[in-house]
Protein backbone atom coordinates (compact mmCIF):
# COMPACT_ATOMS: atom_id res chain seq x y z
CA UNK A 1 0.00 0.00 0.00
CA UNK A 2 1.43 3.39 -0.97
CA UNK A 3 2.03 6.07 1.64
CA UNK A 4 -0.66 8.73 1.97
CA UNK A 5 -0.18 11.95 0.08
CA UNK A 6 0.10 15.44 1.49
CA UNK A 7 -2.43 18.26 1.37
CA UNK A 8 -0.51 21.50 0.80
CA UNK A 9 -2.28 24.77 1.64
CA UNK A 10 -0.62 27.19 -0.76
CA UNK A 11 -0.73 30.99 -0.59
CA UNK A 12 -0.78 32.71 -3.98
CA UNK A 13 -0.25 36.40 -4.88
CA UNK A 14 -2.98 38.93 -4.07
CA UNK A 15 -1.98 40.98 -7.09
CA UNK A 16 1.68 41.17 -8.02
CA UNK A 17 2.65 37.76 -9.43
CA UNK A 18 6.26 38.31 -8.36
CA UNK A 19 5.09 37.77 -4.78
CA UNK A 20 4.71 34.03 -5.36
CA UNK A 21 7.38 32.23 -3.33
CA UNK A 22 9.84 29.81 -4.88
CA UNK A 23 8.50 27.09 -2.61
CA UNK A 24 4.92 27.71 -3.72
CA UNK A 25 6.02 27.44 -7.34
CA UNK A 26 7.77 24.13 -6.61
CA UNK A 27 4.76 22.69 -4.76
CA UNK A 28 2.33 23.69 -7.52
CA UNK A 29 4.63 22.14 -10.10
CA UNK A 30 5.03 18.88 -8.20
CA UNK A 31 1.44 18.35 -6.97
CA UNK A 32 -0.66 15.60 -8.57
CA UNK A 33 -3.78 17.74 -8.34
CA UNK A 34 -4.62 21.37 -7.59
CA UNK A 35 -7.86 22.11 -5.74
CA UNK A 36 -8.82 25.67 -6.65
CA UNK A 37 -11.56 28.08 -5.59
CA UNK A 38 -11.92 29.18 -9.22
CA UNK A 39 -10.18 26.94 -11.76
CA UNK A 40 -10.21 29.70 -14.39
CA UNK A 41 -8.30 32.12 -12.17
CA UNK A 42 -5.84 29.44 -11.10
CA UNK A 43 -5.28 28.27 -14.67
CA UNK A 44 -4.23 31.82 -15.57
CA UNK A 45 -1.65 31.73 -12.78
CA UNK A 46 -0.39 28.31 -13.81
CA UNK A 47 -0.11 29.40 -17.44
CA UNK A 48 2.01 32.35 -16.33
CA UNK A 49 4.23 29.92 -14.41
CA UNK A 50 4.42 27.46 -17.30
CA UNK A 51 2.74 24.72 -15.24
CA UNK A 52 0.12 22.32 -16.59
CA UNK A 53 -1.85 20.45 -13.92
CA UNK A 54 -5.17 18.76 -13.36
CA UNK A 55 -7.53 21.16 -11.61
CA UNK A 56 -10.66 20.56 -9.56
CA UNK A 57 -12.91 23.28 -8.21
CA UNK A 58 -13.38 23.52 -4.43
CA UNK A 59 -15.56 26.45 -3.41
CA UNK A 60 -18.10 27.28 -0.72
CA UNK A 61 -20.95 25.55 -2.55
CA UNK A 62 -19.29 22.19 -3.28
CA UNK A 63 -16.52 21.82 -0.70
CA UNK A 64 -18.38 19.37 1.54
CA UNK A 65 -19.28 17.16 -1.40
CA UNK A 66 -15.76 17.24 -2.85
CA UNK A 67 -13.92 16.54 0.41
CA UNK A 68 -14.57 12.78 0.46
CA UNK A 69 -13.17 12.21 -3.03
CA UNK A 70 -10.14 14.38 -2.33
CA UNK A 71 -9.43 12.50 0.90
CA UNK A 72 -9.53 9.25 -1.03
CA UNK A 73 -6.99 10.60 -3.49
CA UNK A 74 -4.75 11.63 -0.60
CA UNK A 75 -5.09 8.15 0.89
CA UNK A 76 -4.11 6.73 -2.50
CA UNK A 77 -0.81 8.60 -2.25
CA UNK A 78 -1.54 11.64 -4.38
CA UNK A 79 -0.43 15.09 -3.28
CA UNK A 80 -2.93 17.96 -3.52
CA UNK A 81 -2.26 21.70 -3.52
CA UNK A 82 -5.17 23.77 -2.18
CA UNK A 83 -5.31 27.37 -3.46
CA UNK A 84 -7.83 30.19 -3.34
CA UNK A 85 -8.36 32.94 -5.91
CA UNK A 86 -5.70 35.05 -4.19
CA UNK A 87 -3.85 35.10 -0.89
CA UNK A 88 -3.93 32.42 1.79
CA UNK A 89 -6.68 29.76 1.61
CA UNK A 90 -9.19 29.60 4.49
CA UNK A 91 -8.74 33.31 5.34
CA UNK A 92 -12.27 34.34 4.31
CA UNK A 93 -11.87 31.76 1.54
CA UNK A 94 -12.91 28.10 1.13
CA UNK A 95 -10.83 25.21 2.45
CA UNK A 96 -11.76 24.80 6.10
CA UNK A 97 -13.92 21.71 5.61
CA UNK A 98 -11.29 19.97 3.51
CA UNK A 99 -8.45 20.79 5.92
CA UNK A 100 -10.53 19.76 8.95
CA UNK A 101 -11.50 16.48 7.28
CA UNK A 102 -7.89 15.75 6.36
CA UNK A 103 -6.76 16.45 9.92
CA UNK A 104 -9.52 14.25 11.32
CA UNK A 105 -8.42 11.44 9.01
CA UNK A 106 -4.84 11.69 10.26
CA UNK A 107 -3.50 12.93 6.93
CA UNK A 108 -0.60 15.36 6.59
CA UNK A 109 -1.55 19.01 6.00
CA UNK A 110 1.36 21.34 5.24
CA UNK A 111 1.22 25.16 4.95
CA UNK A 112 3.07 26.93 2.16
CA UNK A 113 2.81 30.50 3.48
CA UNK A 114 2.88 33.68 1.50
CA UNK A 115 0.67 36.64 0.64
CA UNK A 116 -2.31 37.66 2.77
CA UNK A 117 -4.18 40.91 2.21
CA UNK A 118 -5.09 41.19 5.90
CA UNK A 119 -1.49 40.97 7.10
CA UNK A 120 -0.17 43.13 4.26
CA UNK A 121 -2.65 45.91 5.11
CA UNK A 122 -1.98 45.66 8.85
CA UNK A 123 1.77 45.92 8.29
CA UNK A 124 1.51 49.33 6.63
CA UNK A 125 -1.61 50.82 8.25
CA UNK A 126 0.27 52.71 10.94
CA UNK A 127 -2.07 51.35 13.63
CA UNK A 128 -1.12 49.09 16.57
CA UNK A 129 -0.32 45.60 15.31
CA UNK A 130 0.69 43.82 18.52
CA UNK A 131 -2.90 42.67 18.94
CA UNK A 132 -5.40 42.54 16.10
CA UNK A 133 -8.73 40.95 15.31
CA UNK A 134 -9.50 39.71 11.82
CA UNK A 135 -13.23 40.00 11.10
CA UNK A 136 -13.35 39.18 7.39
CA UNK A 137 -16.47 40.50 5.66
CA UNK A 138 -19.23 42.19 7.63
CA UNK A 139 -22.75 40.74 7.17
CA UNK A 140 -24.59 42.06 4.14
CA UNK A 141 -27.90 42.62 5.92
CA UNK A 142 -28.07 45.95 7.76
CA UNK A 143 -29.46 44.57 11.04
CA UNK A 144 -26.90 41.75 11.25
CA UNK A 145 -24.12 44.15 10.26
CA UNK A 146 -25.13 46.59 13.01
CA UNK A 147 -25.14 43.79 15.60
CA UNK A 148 -21.68 42.62 14.56
CA UNK A 149 -20.29 46.15 14.74
CA UNK A 150 -21.89 46.71 18.13
CA UNK A 151 -20.14 43.60 19.43
CA UNK A 152 -16.82 45.15 18.33
CA UNK A 153 -17.39 48.61 19.79
CA UNK A 154 -15.32 47.99 22.95
CA UNK A 155 -12.71 45.66 21.42
CA UNK A 156 -9.24 47.00 22.20
CA UNK A 157 -7.56 45.13 19.34
CA UNK A 158 -7.00 46.71 15.93
CA UNK A 159 -9.77 45.47 13.62
CA UNK A 160 -9.14 44.15 10.11
CA UNK A 161 -11.98 43.75 7.59
CA UNK A 162 -12.32 42.65 4.00
CA UNK A 163 -14.76 44.96 2.20
CA UNK A 164 -16.82 44.25 -0.88
CA UNK A 165 -16.41 47.08 -3.37
CA UNK A 166 -20.20 47.00 -3.90
CA UNK A 167 -20.91 47.56 -0.19
CA UNK A 168 -17.91 49.68 0.75
CA UNK A 169 -19.76 52.92 1.44
CA UNK A 170 -22.55 51.14 3.35
CA UNK A 171 -20.05 49.17 5.45
CA UNK A 172 -17.97 52.21 6.37
CA UNK A 173 -21.06 54.29 7.14
CA UNK A 174 -22.25 51.49 9.45
CA UNK A 175 -18.84 51.44 11.15
CA UNK A 176 -19.00 55.20 11.61
CA UNK A 177 -22.43 54.86 13.20
CA UNK A 178 -21.40 51.99 15.47
CA UNK A 179 -17.81 52.93 16.35
CA UNK A 180 -17.76 56.69 15.81
CA UNK A 181 -16.42 58.62 12.85
CA UNK A 182 -13.27 59.69 14.74
CA UNK A 183 -11.78 56.18 14.89
CA UNK A 184 -8.46 56.12 13.04
CA UNK A 185 -8.48 53.86 9.99
CA UNK A 186 -6.64 52.91 6.82
CA UNK A 187 -8.34 51.57 3.72
CA UNK A 188 -6.33 49.83 1.00
CA UNK A 189 -7.58 49.27 -2.54
CA UNK A 190 -5.90 46.93 -5.02
CA UNK A 191 -2.99 46.02 -2.72
CA UNK A 192 0.21 45.14 -4.66
CA UNK A 193 -1.50 45.89 -7.99
CA UNK A 194 -0.81 48.61 -10.53
CA UNK A 195 -3.51 50.93 -9.16
CA UNK A 196 -2.81 50.35 -5.47
CA UNK A 197 -4.36 53.19 -3.45
CA UNK A 198 -4.68 53.89 0.25
CA UNK A 199 -6.87 56.25 2.27
CA UNK A 200 -5.83 57.27 5.80
CA UNK A 201 -7.30 59.30 8.64
CA UNK A 202 -10.50 58.95 10.60
CA UNK A 203 -13.24 56.61 9.40
CA UNK A 204 -15.11 59.69 8.18
CA UNK A 205 -12.06 60.91 6.24
CA UNK A 206 -11.45 57.46 4.78
CA UNK A 207 -15.01 57.29 3.48
CA UNK A 208 -14.72 60.78 2.03
CA UNK A 209 -11.48 59.84 0.26
CA UNK A 210 -12.93 56.66 -1.22
CA UNK A 211 -16.06 58.40 -2.50
CA UNK A 212 -14.04 61.25 -4.03
CA UNK A 213 -11.64 58.89 -5.85
CA UNK A 214 -12.67 58.35 -9.51
CA UNK A 215 -11.32 54.79 -9.26
CA UNK A 216 -12.85 54.12 -5.85
CA UNK A 217 -15.65 51.98 -7.23
CA UNK A 218 -13.30 49.26 -8.49
CA UNK A 219 -10.98 46.75 -6.91
CA UNK A 220 -10.42 44.70 -3.76
CA UNK A 221 -10.57 46.49 -0.41
CA UNK A 222 -9.00 45.82 2.98
CA UNK A 223 -9.88 48.05 5.93
CA UNK A 224 -7.90 48.43 9.16
CA UNK A 225 -9.61 50.23 12.06
CA UNK A 226 -8.23 51.39 15.38
CA UNK A 227 -9.43 49.48 18.44
CA UNK A 228 -11.25 51.06 21.36
CA UNK A 229 -8.78 53.14 23.35
CA UNK A 230 -10.97 53.55 26.43
CA UNK A 231 -11.82 50.70 28.80
CA UNK A 232 -15.58 50.08 28.92
CA UNK A 233 -17.55 51.15 31.96
CA UNK A 234 -17.57 48.32 34.49
CA UNK A 235 -19.88 48.02 37.46
CA UNK A 236 -17.70 48.37 40.56
CA UNK A 237 -19.88 46.02 42.60
CA UNK A 238 -19.65 43.31 39.91
CA UNK A 239 -15.87 43.69 39.72
CA UNK A 240 -15.62 43.34 43.50
CA UNK A 241 -17.93 40.30 43.51
CA UNK A 242 -15.89 38.47 40.88
CA UNK A 243 -12.62 39.42 42.57
CA UNK A 244 -13.81 38.05 45.93
CA UNK A 245 -14.89 34.76 44.35
CA UNK A 246 -11.54 34.33 42.67
CA UNK A 247 -9.62 35.40 45.78
CA UNK A 248 -11.07 32.42 47.64
CA UNK A 249 -8.86 30.17 45.52
CA UNK A 250 -6.08 32.42 44.20
CA UNK A 251 -3.53 34.89 45.60
CA UNK A 252 -4.92 38.46 45.53
CA UNK A 253 -2.71 39.62 42.63
CA UNK A 254 -3.71 36.68 40.43
CA UNK A 255 -7.37 37.10 41.38
CA UNK A 256 -7.20 40.80 40.44
CA UNK A 257 -5.58 40.13 37.05
CA UNK A 258 -8.19 37.51 36.19
CA UNK A 259 -11.08 39.67 37.40
CA UNK A 260 -9.90 42.48 35.13
CA UNK A 261 -9.82 40.12 32.14
CA UNK A 262 -13.28 38.72 32.89
CA UNK A 263 -15.00 42.08 33.38
CA UNK A 264 -12.97 44.23 31.00
CA UNK A 265 -12.09 46.58 33.87
CA UNK A 266 -8.84 48.47 34.08
CA UNK A 267 -6.15 46.48 35.84
CA UNK A 268 -5.51 49.37 38.21
CA UNK A 269 -9.09 49.15 39.51
CA UNK A 270 -8.81 45.42 40.06
CA UNK A 271 -5.39 45.65 41.72
CA UNK A 272 -6.76 48.31 44.08
CA UNK A 273 -9.12 45.63 45.41
CA UNK A 274 -6.18 43.30 46.00
CA UNK A 275 -4.65 45.83 48.37
CA UNK A 276 -7.73 46.02 50.57
CA UNK A 277 -7.74 43.94 53.78
CA UNK A 278 -9.95 40.89 54.28
CA UNK A 279 -10.52 40.18 50.60
CA UNK A 280 -10.22 36.41 50.93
Amino acid sequence: MSAAGVLYVVATPIGNLADLTDRAREVLGAADLIAAEDTRRTRQLLTHLGISKRLVSVHEHNESARAEALLQQLNDGQSIALVSDAGTPLISDPGFRLVAAARAAGLSVVPVPGASAAVAALSVAGLPSDRFRFEGFLPARPAARARRIQSLATAAETLVFYVSIHRAADDIEALIEGLGGARRAALFRELTKQHETSYHGSLTEVLRGLVADPGGSKGELTLVVEGCREAPEVDAAELQRIFRLLAEQLPPSQAAALAARITGAKRSAAYALAKLPDQR
